[in-house]
């Protein structure tokens, strides 16, 4: 009865689709997939099949004005068939879909419409290019939609699957042949090699990857992905970190690299897993992700609306500006509880940050009565933004403190492979013992062959007394 009130009042009207935009054939489509500003979008208190059972057209549109205010065209949302209605789906629900269209239109935005879902009939394929020309058909000619997923994350080691989807592809393009198709892939560039040797008479107009690896090694993992399916387009369909076990900070970094690295690898569309956190209750309990901690922080926003560091991140992404060196934090003068640095060997002593002294600014960092391993030294450790390539000149500084200090304090680059295997490190000379005033170590170095991750670590071990580090410089 309230949708259909809904309906009465206008509220969720379908929209008529758009008369065909002259530059909207599949070239033009496929140009502007290729440079999209993509978000992924739940809202915060509706997730997965939550958001078409609970759709709330104002909060939609409140939403996707933060999301352009971000700088984001082009917003991605998953239509589910057991939610619509299979194989017919249902009018109420397209009509939901129709709303959502004309809501990001209103904000400057296309649509990347994802099919299949939580999906594994794979033997009713049949009636499953009926269900998905039901939903494309009526987009077929309106440039509001610029592209379709036909299926989130295929494992293309799964034959019903891969042999369901050669024979989606077909049906839809004949329905609409004007569409870029993809499907999106997060098994690893060895993936998306498979999904492109599986559908080789049955191709995509481009490969749809998502990535979650550690960004310190981003680029060598999205130059393999690109590698994989060329000359094809690929895209970065999904990528973050969940603040629910990382810092805010640590998000904001990671994201920075990764946009970096796919902007090295000559990937230009990158989309941020996602727009808001979820609150509790958000995800229906029928989905496995629902008890997932991670799934629930994700977001650019918390569910209050309140950006985090990451925030600002993909703004300066999207306005094709570099990153400030300021999102690593580098003196120490940021929120500590937003701060991107991490602690290496924490059982053998941890860096505590402090206001109690600084060498500029109001805090540093503090060591006091740390061990050691035999792995090595406890350690504060960050990563660059720029991505790590063979051959590559850095140089770090930091200003160090002591008092009574013993042990062993300098500062390192430590070089790493594209799997995260150590393969050496360049060391600074080291912090007299004793009591000290502000030291300047530095420490420079080239990426060895093979190179792909750099950390520089702020080391001090079996120390019986404290030392302080602050203003670092990485570069």
């Amino acid at each position: 009865m309230a949708l259909t009130c809904l309906l009465a009042a206008g509220v969720l009207a379908p929209s008529a689709p758009a008369a065909a935009d002259p530059g909207a054939g599949l070239a033009d489509r496929l140009a502007a997939v290729r440079t999209a500003r993509t978000i992924n979008y739940y809202p915060s208190d509706a997730g997965w099949s939550a958001m078409w059972t609970r759709f709330d057209p104002v909060r939609v549109d409140d939403d996707l004005a933060r999301a352009a205010e971000l700088g984001a065209n082009n917003v991605r949302v998953v239509v589910f068939p057991r939610v619509f209605g299979f194989p017919e789906p249902d009018p109420d629900y397209l009509a939901k879909l129709d709303k959502f269209v004309s809501i990001a239109d209103s904000h400057g935005m296309t649509v990347k419409l994802t099919l299949f879902d939580w999906w594994s009939a794979y033997k009713n394929a049949r009636g499953s290019a009926t269900w998905a020309n039901a939903v494309i058909g009526r987009y077929a000619d309106d440039p509001r939609v610029l592209t379709v997923e036909l299926k989130n994350e295929l494992a293309p080691d799964d034959e019903p699957a891969v042999r369901w989807v050669r024979r989606l592809i077909p049906a839809v393009r004949e329905t609409a042949p004007d569409m870029p198709l993809t499907v999106s892939v997060n098994s690893g560039p060895g993936g998306l090699a498979r999904l492109k040797e599986e559908l080789a008479d049955t191709p995509l107009d481009y490969y749809d990857y998502h990535f979650y690896g550690p960004s310190e090694q981003a680029l060598a993992e999205i130059e393999e992905a690109r590698a994989a399916v060329a000359p094809d387009p690929v895209v970065i369909g999904e990528t973050g970190l969940s603040t629910a076990a990382s810092s805010p900070g640590e998000q904001a970094a990671y994201l920075a690299r990764v946009f970096r690295a796919a902007a090295t690898a000559g990937v230009e569309s990158v989309a941020p897993w996602t727009l808001t956190d979820f609150a509790d209750g958000a995800i229906p309990s029928n989905a496995a992700v629902s008890l997932m901690p991670a799934q629930y922080r994700y977001g650019l926003f918390r569910t209050d609306g309140t950006p985090k560091p990451a925030a600002a991140v993909v703004r300066a992404a999207w306005s094709g500006i570099d990153t400030a060196a300021d999102v690593l934090d580098l003196s120490f003068e940021a929120d500590p509880a937003d701060s991107p640095w991490r602690d290496n060997l924490p059982g053998y002593g941890v860096a505590e940050p402090t206001d109690e002294i600084a060498h500029d600014g109001v805090r540093s960092v503090r060591f006091s009565g740390t061990g050691r391993d035999r792995r090595g030294l406890p350690s504060l450790r960050i990563s660059p933004i720029t991505p790590i390539q063979s051959g590559q000149f850095w140089r770090a500084t930091a200003w160090a403190r002591g008092e009574d200090a013993t042990g062993t304090t300098e500062i390192a680059l430590s070089w790493f492979d594209a799997e995260g295997h150590w393969i050496g490190q360049d060391v600074s000379d080291r912090l007299p013992g004793g009591t000290t005033d502000w030291t300047r170590l530095s420490v420079i170095g080239v990426a060895p062959p093979g190179a792909a991750g750099l950390q520089l670590h702020l080391k001090s071990g079996d120390n019986a007394g404290t030392v302080w580090y602050d203003d670092v410089t990485l570069d």
